[in-house]
């Protein structure tokens, strides 16, 4: 897991939730941190992950880098057509 440089942080949560942290922790006989620690980068390597190349890809249609939809759909009724055509002739 991460083991660079590290920040303390202050974080009020739910007394429920906290409960269930100390609960995973002592069934693997690990602390608090840990799992928590674990719970946070997992997320980050996920959701979190998935958030931020959605905002990446924002951040690109923002730019005008995108394509247009219809290019998109004109390229691939061409696809298709190709191949059908190729399978028609194979059949015929």
């Amino acid at each position: 897991m991460l083991t660079q440089d590290k920040s303390q942080i202050s974080l009020r949560l739910p007394t429920e939730l906290v409960s269930e942290y100390d609960r995973i922790a002592t069934t693997l006989d690990r602390d608090r941190t840990w799992v928590m620690l674990r719970a946070l980068t997992q997320y980050l390597e996920q959701e979190g992950a998935e958030l931020l190349q959605d905002a990446e890809g924002f951040a690109e249609l923002d730019e005008g880098k995108g394509v247009d939809l219809d290019d998109v759909l004109s390229k691939a009724s061409s696809i298709i057509e190709a191949a059908e055509a190729k399978r028609s002739k194979r059949a015929g």
